[in-house]
């Protein structure tokens, strides 16, 4: 939806397009900051277990099933909460709703941590997950009121270059802390909790900025946003934007946060350390490659077709996972590619196709059905692993997994396909249109 059609409906407008241009945000770069320090204590303390996976199933007898169940358990809260958070978030502001699920994470890295008996692990997974989905869309949701349109692909790509540090850290945290591993199980959980202490009072600050934050004016002839169930009427664009989000998380995350360090271990034969180091390798290149992939969406738009390209990615990596035996970190590599180029994209292109005053409420939304689709791949994935008896006697057995993550990035495939041929065509939002004005540092 352009400016002018968005000014005409009364939605609130870009910063840039309604007068408080970026020069008005003075603060706008440190808000960004600590943002990004907020989700990288998140991003730490989601892909904890997958860390420990292997230390649990030798450690204390967990199965297949219960690693894939601890991780499932943190995305079944936005199932039920997601879409109310997104209301909240246009209600109460995305600085303080991400202030409240900050503290909230807490509460949950810490009873994963105390760890014993598995259901206080697991109701800490639980209440861990209330802030994992909620803290992102509402900073998600407050960076788009920093920065200008035409800036906001390259201002999200930073941020979330940012936040795989937190996944970095801990893909390599058997090497950099390994005194803490060779403890046990409990002491990386431990540090896990620390981590979402620092992230609680990076929220803190960002709340104090946002309070500080200018105001975009709204249009005179504004017009009162849309309550109740018409606050779920999308166009068609929506939708495949939404499947794509969906599908692409529902491989990437259990994959990457679940199977990927034991799938190394035991079908790649590496030892823990280099599984960790091989899996990190995906959030390391996406470090780097996010921003860049922003600034190249800014600068000349086809963020369709690029969603497409970044998509075609994951079947690949998992057939050459599967199929050859060439080095695991040819797969890193694709991978890598992947997932800097797809998150990189997908939420600005989000942002572009859903009106202001629904912002909040379709983040919700998406990261609701996300969420769903995460847990139940988790489930799956570890159902098709035990049936098979996939581990480090029968590597063999995690051919099952791979060919059901490799399903569903298929379908992932034909999402974004469908998207690309409606931004092409006349009911496009200019997602394969350049940024209309410049982006000032």
């Amino acid at each position: 939806m352009s400016a002018v059609v968005e000014q005409a409906v009364g939605i609130e407008t870009w910063p840039d397009a309604d007068g408080l241009g970026d020069a008005a945000f003075p603060s706008r770069w440190i808000a960004l900051l600590v943002a990004a320090l907020a989700i990288l204590a998140t991003y730490y303390e989601t892909d904890v277990i997958g860390e420990i996976a292997d230390l649990l199933i030798r450690q204390r007898g967990f199965t297949q099933g219960q690693i894939g169940s601890l991780n499932a358990a943190m995305y079944w809260p936005n199932v039920v909460l997601a879409l109310v958070g997104g209301v909240l978030i246009d209600r109460h502001g995305a600085a303080r709703v991400a202030l409240w699920t900050a503290a909230i994470g807490v509460v949950g890295a810490v009873m994963t941590a105390i760890g014993s008996p598995y259901w206080v692990m697991w109701l800490g997974r639980l209440i861990f997950g209330i802030a994992e989905g909620s803290i992102f869309i509402a900073l998600v949701a407050g960076l788009a009121l920093w920065f200008g349109r035409a800036g906001i692909a390259l201002a999200t790509g930073v941020f979330l270059s940012l936040a795989r540090v937190g996944s970095f850290l801990c893909n390599t945290s058997s090497t950099w802390a390994r005194p803490l591993y060779d403890a046990g199980w409990q002491s990386p959980l431990w540090l896990g909790a620390g981590m979402t202490v620092v992230g609680l009072a990076a929220a803190v600050v960002f709340a104090m900025l946002d309070a500080r934050r200018p105001v975009a004016r709204v249009s005179a002839r504004a017009a009162p946003p849309p309550a109740g169930w018409a606050r779920l009427r999308f166009d068609a664009a929506f939708w495949y934007i939404l499947g794509l989000h969906v599908l692409y998380a529902a491989v990437f995350f259990p994959f990457r946060q679940t199977y990927a360090v034991e799938y190394f271990q035991h079908a790649k034969h590496l030892s823990l350390a280099a599984a960790g180091q091989v899996n990190s390798g995906v959030f390391a290149a996406a470090i780097f490659a996010t921003p860049l992939f922003g600034l190249v969406a800014d600068r000349f738009g086809n963020r369709a077709m690029m969603l497409v390209f970044g998509t075609l990615l994951l079947p690949v990596t998992l057939a050459v996972l599967g199929l050859t035996n060439l080095s695991p970190w040819v797969s890193t590599v694709l991978m890598g590619i992947s997932w800097g180029l797809v998150p990189a994209v997908i939420w600005p292109a989000t942002t572009m196709i859903v009106p202001r005053a629904q912002l909040g409420t379709a983040l919700g939304l998406i990261t609701l059905i996300q969420s769903l689709g995460i847990a139940l791949s988790n489930l799956v994935a570890g159902a098709l692993a035990d049936a098979a008896g996939a581990g480090p006697l029968h590597p063999q057995g995690y051919d099952a997994v791979l060919l059901f993550f490799g399903a569903i990035s298929l379908a992932a495939l034909v999402s974004v396909v469908m998207l690309w041929r409606h931004e092409t065509g006349p009911d496009g939002h200019g997602l394969e249109r350049p940024a209309d004005t410049g982006f000032s540092i």
